[in-house]
């Protein structure tokens, strides 16, 4: 049983507790088959050695300007002074508490930015833990954030956490990424769980996290829409929400993730599609909300964090083109477009507004809403509408100029005027699978609930761009 030194403090405080392993990549090319086999030759140029599972998570963390301190348990063996030196390297302090085994390897042959094969060495067998230690009490206890990164291998179970966890509450955000073979996480405890869907699945005994309902309407030549990766995260933040007493983060993918609160509606924080290694993806983003939590950050904006990170993660640069737009050549028709869309098994989200001066709020929230499905359609206010919402001089811009900028931009694939004071009549024409509000509503009792039930429909929040409103520009340039 191992501890190295604590450096001096430079950023919060954050403890990880879970399961480590060494994972090891070996990369090279692919040129041939072998002659023996119908398999291919990998030319081995290089290997790479990382901390994997808690630890990995680790070192996440400390790139991210935290203090670290990971409570696991190693091997005496190679493998284990490996893990030892890369989590040395990465400014982590480890207290090590024992593993009566050997380290457990994961390694993977890679070429051309893909894996060939995993190989998984002593992971079969789960070794027994060391007794814990004091300087595990005592580094949980000072931290300003604890994750437990729960691999399934035992040091999420051990007791003394338990006893932590539960005195943490309510004055040391506990953040707990948990694993389909790990245990159940503590009941009304914690400040945020940060399943993927699989995982989100089992904690709700829905086995693979996935809804297999129609999503909209069903009749002659209307096939029943596939499951969808964010349809099925919101459902399962609620649930799991329920069903564990605490706020729920859960990832999609390149859907983005979910954020669902106690007593508020789930909030979404969508992702542009990004090509690359998904390996670590899942401990970068429990790692960016601890850290963020540990800092003070407010739960949403640490989702919003941790989905931006995790994004830069799997593309290893800022960039990515996000979803493309499909069906060229369609007529603009919005209710045939949405008819079209839902016949073809695509997923169509509809957002409403006045689009009165379009800024790039309004951006920011129809390009979000677009990333959530296959189409994107735009309710819009008429011109009398916007009169009797907002008083005279409004609209600033009459309705066909509204709809050709709104129609310019590349998310929206139609746009549908309506008279009334709100979109429902609108809504039931289109039968939209998501209508997209901002995040303002979070606190609100929203009516567009109980019209999208009808057919099985969700209402979804996103967050807003802070600071960016019609009202304020029109002040502005009256001032």
């Amino acid at each position: 049983m191992k501890q190295l030194g604590r450096r001096a403090a430079t950023g919060p405080q954050v403890t990880v507790v879970g399961d480590t392993f060494l994972d090891q990549d070996w990369i090279g090319s692919v040129d041939r088959v072998a002659p023996d086999a119908p398999v291919p030759v990998l030319q081995a140029a290089g290997e790479i050695c990382r901390p994997g599972g808690a630890g990995l998570a680790a070192t996440h963390a400390a790139e991210a300007g935290a203090d670290v301190t990971l409570v696991t348990a190693l091997g005496d063996d190679d493998e284990g002074e490996r893990v030892r030196a890369e989590l040395d390297a990465a400014r982590v302090t480890v207290v090590d508490l024992g593993l009566a085994g050997r380290t457990p390897v994961k390694l993977r042959l890679r070429s051309s930015g893909q894996s060939l094969v995993r190989v998984d060495r002593h992971c079969s067998t789960v070794a027994s833990i060391g007794g814990w230690l004091d300087a595990a009490t005592d580094a949980t206890r000072a931290a300003d954030a604890v994750l437990v990164s729960d691999y399934g291998r035992g040091m999420a179970g051990q007791p003394a956490l338990g006893v932590l966890v539960h005195r943490a509450r309510g004055c040391t955000p506990v953040v707990w990424d948990p694993h389909p073979r790990g245990v159940r996480p503590p009941r009304g405890e914690l400040d945020l769980l940060t399943p993927n869907l699989a995982e989100a699945g089992h904690l709700t005994g829905r086995a693979g996290g996935a809804v297999t309902r129609a999503r909209g309407p069903v009749g002659p030549g209307t096939a029943t829409t596939p499951s969808q990766p964010i349809i099925d995260a919101l459902e399962l933040a609620e649930q799991a929400g329920a069903l564990y007493d605490c706020a729920v983060a859960v990832t999609a993918g390149d859907r983005g993730a979910v954020l669902a609160e106690p007593g508020q509606q789930p909030v979404l924080m969508p992702v542009e599609a990004t090509a690359g290694d998904v390996c670590g993806a899942g401990d970068r983003f429990a790692a960016t909300v601890a850290v963020e939590r540990a800092g003070g950050a407010q739960r949403q904006q640490a989702v919003e964090r941790a989905v931006d990170r995790a994004r830069r993660h799997v593309a290893g640069d800022p960039g990515g083109e996000g979803s493309l737009r499909w069906l060229p050549g369609i007529s603009r028709d919005p209710v045939a477009f949405a008819a079209r869309a839902r016949a073809d098994g695509r997923v169509v989200v509809a957002a409403g507004g006045c689009f009165d001066v379009l800024h790039a709020g309004h951006v920011h929230l129809l390009e979000g809403a677009r990333r959530l499905g296959d189409c994107l359609i735009v309710c819009m206010n008429s011109d009398d509408s916007v009169r009797r919402r907002k008083g005279p001089p409004r609209p600033i811009h009459p309705l066909a100029d509204r709809i050709r900028v709104v129609q310019g931009l590349g998310c929206v694939d139609a746009v549908l005027p309506f008279d009334e004071e709100t979109p429902d009549a609108a809504l039931r024409e289109l039968r939209p699978h998501l209508f997209v509000k901002g995040a303002d509503y979070a606190d609100q009792a929203l009516p567009e609930r109980e019209v999208l039930a009808g057919w099985d429909g969700r209402v979804v929040l996103l967050p807003l761009l802070r600071g960016r409103s019609t009202t304020h520009i029109l002040d502005a340039a009256a001032g």
